[in-house]
């Protein structure tokens, strides 16, 4: 019963008052504040004794405050009076007193010359005199406030970097133990996540597969001689699930898991980051059989420099040569296998991907077909959606999207369902989704000019032409003239699925690149600004089969692409002058070649294309089939084509031909 009494009554919390940093800058700013306005009144201007005697004799003082220990005094002019010194002040005069302050010395009678003064005067305008003494040990703690507030503020950082800094595993961290592992452990009974939480990723999947049966049943692949692989390395483009299927590996085989960055190894301190690594394996160790994740590998793994006084980084190279140990000082029943994640394994250093740390590359590409209906089927589990949803025909109209992408949009088709009342979530949200990922927000309100309308949809128009009457151009779904994001006008295509693009695909995409500048002379007899994006992917477009695919007759069968990265730090060309002169001339002739071929492809087709541009502007947005009516059949179409014929039929892709203001 005497234990109840000293509870607090139910319902009642007690009121518990934390200091944190907020208040420490509310006090600092209070403090400064303080000693801002409690320096004696207004600025006072000094003066000399002789001039203040003057304004004693005029009449002008009000009252003469001398502090007998400083020698000083402070004099407070009469108020109708203050107005002849306003010069003195820079004519502002201060609100407050004192107005003048003197110095005199030791050997000075206050007293004496005070009276003397008065005597002088009538007993009407005599000045109020006041003489005392001043504690000097006030002004200092005055002076003291300040560097004591800064005092505190540096013990409660300290006490912050105390909690926060290197409490890797949920330990105690601090700043004199900074060199602990920040990484976050998750226990096996924690890991909720399974393959099955991983859709698509077959190839990728398989492989990990064989990383948890490793960690399940070591002593089938020990028996026999063999050694567990000590890591695998995970490549591949942002979004597409690296670290929800490092995640899945240790959720399959049941052991802790260890997940850090790459960029928590990377300190201001010198040695902190070689200490991390150790720290890390250490604890991995001591929960073996366990799995160690580390995201965004490329940010401690960057190949060194070959020299290293230029362009280096000592203290990431020690970290690294420090992860390079330890991952080849494990023993071969350790039970700990290493798995890292980038989209930059072009960069990493070479020993960190040799055979006895990366025994292996696990690729995780972007889901194809089949796959991206399995992430929409993962990402569509908590949606409500309309009935007659086809998830067929939205993975098809989704090519190069990756798992995240596949996620935004399933999250921004239901906003835009519930930003319209509806009650399920329809196709045409997910396509309205797709749009405002892609190419931003419609904006009807812009104000464009009717010339400038014009022109927009003669220059939407020359790109739709041109891509409908190419056999190897992407197909063309939609055109559209209304401003959305940056761009003035856009073109939606929906690619195929290429891991080969022959050199009559490359030219037939440069052709529809530049199909709306070509369009622009024709029509206006000049080009404008609106193809800045156009001539950007053009001419990387046209460097890239010169420089990089060996596409040029003149070039020959040279390739100055360097996927190594080895070359990073140099500063010369890897080609002559001359070559560099060759490599400009090819470029400009290949690009005058596709800009004489869009101009005859969009002549010979006039009427069409005429045509399409005034219907352009009536409707503002066209789709495929009305191509279809005025051209006739898209070149290079496949037998049995559907052509989409409204709207809700219509899904863009990730890439698309915008206008630039600029």
């Amino acid at each position: 019963m005497a234990d109840n009494k000293n509870k607090a009554p139910r319902g009642k919390k007690p009121v518990k008052f934390t200091l944190n940093i907020s208040w420490l800058y509310i006090l600092l700013f209070i403090g400064i504040a303080w000693m801002f306005f409690n320096q004696g009144g207004a600025n006072p201007q000094k003066e000399e004794w002789a001039e203040v005697k003057e304004q004693w004799l005029a009449g002008d003082i009000k009252e003469v405050v001398f502090i007998r220990n400083e020698f000083e005094g402070r004099v407070t002019m009469k108020p109708d009076r203050i107005e002849k010194y306003a010069d003195k002040f820079g004519n502002n005069i201060p609100a407050k007193s004192p107005h003048f302050i003197f110095l005199v010395s030791g050997s000075f009678n206050a007293e004496e010359m005070f009276g003397e003064l008065n005597e002088q005067l009538p007993a009407d305008e005599q000045v109020k005199v006041v003489i005392e003494s001043q504690e000097s040990w006030w002004s200092i703690l005055e002076w003291l406030v300040f560097p004591i507030l800064l005092i505190f503020m540096w013990v409660f950082m300290f006490r912050g970097m105390n909690r926060n800094m290197g409490g890797g595993s949920g330990g105690p961290g601090g700043i004199f133990n900074v060199g602990k592992a920040p990484g976050k452990l998750a226990e096996k009974d924690s890991i909720k996540v399974t393959f099955k939480d991983v859709a698509g990723l077959y190839g990728a999947k398989d492989e990990v597969m064989e990383i948890v049966d490793f960690l399940k049943n070591p002593t089938k692949y020990t028996a026999l001689g063999g050694k567990i692989p000590k890591g695998a390395l995970l490549v591949g483009p942002p979004g597409t699930g690296k670290t929800l299927l490092a995640k899945a590996v240790a959720g399959e085989a049941n052991v802790p898991f260890f997940s850090i960055s790459g960029s928590d190894f990377v300190e201001m301190f010198v040695g902190v980051g070689a200490s991390r690594v150790r720290d890390l394996f250490r604890q991995a160790k001591e929960k073996s059989p366990c799995i160690v994740f580390i995201d965004e590998i490329d940010a401690v793994g960057r190949a060194r420099s070959k020299n290293g006084g230029f362009s280096s980084n000592d203290e990431r190279e020690n970290t690294l040569n420090q992860l390079l140990t330890e991952m080849d000082g494990f023993g071969t029943n350790s039970g700990v296998i290493i798995l890292a994640a980038t989209n930059r394994a072009d960069i990493l250093d070479k020993a960190l991907m040799r055979a006895g740390r990366f025994d292996r590359q696990i690729h995780v590409e972007l889901p194809d077909l089949k796959e991206r209906e399995e992430v929409f089927q993962v990402h569509l589990r908590g949606l409500k959606l309309a009935e007659d949803f086809d998830l067929e025909f939205l993975a098809k109209h989704t090519p190069g999207f990756s798992g995240a992408d596949i996620a935004n949009v399933c999250n921004e088709a239901a906003l835009t369902a519930a930003r319209h009342d509806k009650k399920a979530i329809d196709k045409q949200d997910f396509l309205d989704a797709v749009d405002r990922i892609i190419g931003g927000l419609e904006r009807k309100s812009k104000i464009i000019t009717p010339a400038e309308k014009k022109s927009i949809a003669h220059h939407e128009a020359g790109h739709a032409t041109v891509s409908w009457l190419l056999p190897n151009a992407n197909p063309l779904f939609k055109v559209t003239i209304v401003p959305r994001g940056q761009a003035l006008g856009a073109a939606w295509y929906l690619p195929e699925e290429r891991q080969l693009v022959t050199k009559d695909q490359m030219m037939d995409e440069m052709c529809s690149l530049i199909g709306g500048r070509v369009a622009e002379e024709i029509v206006n007899g000049q080009p404008s600004t609106g193809a800045l994006n156009d001539l950007e992917r053009l001419t990387r477009m046209a460097y890239g089969m010169v420089t990089y695919y060996g596409m040029s007759e003149k070039i020959g069968n040279i390739s100055f692409y360097d996927s190594t990265g080895s070359r990073g730090y140099e500063l010369t060309k890897p080609y002559s002058e001359k070559t560099a002169e060759l490599i400009d001339k090819e470029v400009k002739d290949l690009i005058e070649m596709i800009h004489d071929r869009t101009e005859k492809i969009l002549k010979d087709n006039f009427e069409g294309f005429t045509a399409l541009a005034e219907l352009l502007l009536e409707k503002e947005v066209i789709f495929a089939d009305d191509l279809e009516r005025i051209f006739g059949p898209r070149a290079g179409a496949p037998k049995g084509e559907v052509i989409p014929k409204d709207p809700e039929e219509l899904a863009p892709e990730p890439e698309l031909q915008t206008e630039s203001t600029e």
